[in-house]
């Protein structure tokens, strides 16, 4: 799986195994070293001010990036969580000794540890003068060189500790996600919502309209499923009296694999008491204008595929679902709902619009493909879309002016839907006539525990939804999930490294 040509590989990886051999024979393994670690790079380049002869000592570690021997003296950079810092070796202050073992033994991609006063050199760069160091592990394979290295996407994601490596951009990109992570955490905390944990393991596979994942629980000698979501317990909580609670948790969909879409992906469900999808509005904006104040630094990112700047400040629009479906269609097609004539419709309309319908379609779903084709597209600017019909989701209420409609928004932002959110259905009653609609004659698929909860009484809530890949892919300007994903889903790869 390496970059560069094989027999190279296999050449340099026989000279760093020989170095080994030959440290351990003179009674020195690098496995069983380590290093202190006083400061990160860019922690410990701050500390020097500018003006002093030498700043204060620290204790760096990293991996070798770069290597430039000059006879008695040698410059190296190390890389580190926070980035890169220079190393400074001096044979006048490490003696002879030890600066050929520095010489002889080290290689790029090796990990070590140093200890020095920080200097600044003639062309400004804060450095450390290194008065010992320490080999702490030795990389027996040499990394993708620096320009030509490591290109292949597949590459990049099956071996995606080499990219954290040598691209510095998917390292960022992806230190990015976590800073964001932390800020919705923070902001959610403030507000008095319980971070909590819910089950991986389902004996219904509820919440949302998906395939799931089976597994068999052989102790207890029943399939079980991963969970497709995770609002069917979160809701059992606001029953048992956590008005606010929220889960960053894996979800696991066995569907398809595309730019948007990976079969394990994280997902941040949230749920407030006494609140309805209006209110969800107003923490998703507090999670966005949070976003951009700590972690972006400005409320303006590019949108990657068109380059037009989306702004998360001011006012964001609310557009109801078939206002835009009539927009797009070029007729009152919301005038037909509930009639004989609202499928065929519908088909005329998706059809004139160049879409492909499947004849077994209801007409909800062909509306909602002319939704997710011709207009989630468009909508690049923050739009709350609202009221949509009560098929595309029976856990939220039914609208009291409109019983077709449902009290929802999706938050479509980009291009695509980054947060729905529901006024959340407490009805036990209506509530059991949704599901049974959804499974049809499929009765085994209820949630029968869900259903005894909500007897017990759920109050009023608002809940939302928002994917954190899709979040991350929107604000780091990433092109695909898989950029935004540390280890995304791969066909297993059965090959191992030639030595």
């Amino acid at each position: 799986m390496s970059d560069i040509p094989q027999d190279i590989s296999h050449d340099q990886y026989a000279v760093r195994l020989k170095k080994l051999q030959d440290m351990r024979a003179a009674g020195f393994d690098p496995f069983r070293a380590n290093a202190e670690q006083t400061h990160f790079s860019q922690d410990a380049k701050a500390l020097y001010v500018d003006g002093q002869e030498y700043g204060p000592k620290v204790a760096v570690a990293g991996r070798l990036v770069t290597f430039r021997v000059q006879g008695g003296s040698s410059f190296v950079k190390i890389q580190d969580q926070q980035g890169q810092i220079q190393l400074y070796f001096r044979r006048d202050v490490l003696g002879e000794e030890r600066y050929g073992e520095f010489k002889k033994a080290l290689d790029l991609g090796d990990i070590i540890g140093a200890t020095g006063d920080l200097f600044k050199t003639k062309t400004g760069e804060t450095t450390v003068r290194v008065a010992a160091f320490t080999l702490v592990s030795k990389a027996l394979r040499p990394l993708p060189e620096k320009w030509h290295g490591l290109t292949d996407a597949e590459q990049v994601y099956r071996q995606r500790y080499l990219d954290l490596i040598v691209n510095l951009e998917s390292r960022a990109r992806l230190m990015l996600r976590s800073r964001i992570v932390a800020s919705v955490r923070a902001t959610l905390a403030g507000r008095s919502f319980i971070e909590v944990e819910t089950p991986v393991l389902e004996g219904v596979a509820g919440g949302a309209a998906a395939r799931p994942f089976v597994t068999h629980h052989n102790a207890l000698g029943a399939d079980f499923f991963l969970r497709i979501a995770l609002e069917l317990r979160l809701k059992r909580l606001l029953v048992g009296g956590y008005d606010r609670v929220f889960e960053i948790g894996r979800i696991f969909r066995n569907e398809g694999v595309s730019r948007k879409h990976n079969p394990e992906f994280t997902m941040l469900e949230v749920y407030q008491a006494y609140s309805d999808f209006r209110g969800m509005m107003q923490l998703i904006r507090a999670i966005f204008d949070d976003v951009c104040r700590n972690v972006l630094g400005t409320s303006e990112i590019k949108h990657a595929a068109s380059g037009e700047m989306i702004n998360f400040a001011g006012e964001w629009r609310e557009a109801r679902y078939f206002d835009l479906i009539d927009a797009a269609a070029g007729s009152p097609l919301s005038a037909l709902r509930g009639t004989d004539g609202y499928k065929a419709a519908a088909t005329a309309a998706a059809q004139a619009l160049g879409l492909d319908i499947h004849p077994g379609w209801e007409a909800f779903e062909i509306v909602n493909e002319i939704f997710s084709k011709k207009i989630e597209p468009t909508l690049i600017q923050p739009t709350f879309v609202t009221h949509l019909p009560k098929e595309l989701c029976p856990l939220a209420k039914l609208n009291q002016q409109d019983a077709g409609l449902i009290d929802v928004f999706e938050l479509c932002i980009g291009g695509m839907e980054v947060a729905p959110a529901y006024s959340e259905q407490n009805d036990p009653f209506v509530q059991r006539e949704m599901f049974e609609q959804q499974v049809g004659e499929d009765q085994q698929k209820l949630d029968h525990d869900f259903l005894l909860a909500l007897e017990h009484g759920m109050p009023p809530a608002g809940g939302m939804g928002v994917g954190i890949d899709r979040l991350c892919i929107l604000l780091t300007g990433a092109e695909s999930i898989r950029d935004v994903i540390l280890f995304p889903s791969l066909r297993p790869s059965g090959a191992a490294p030639q030595v």
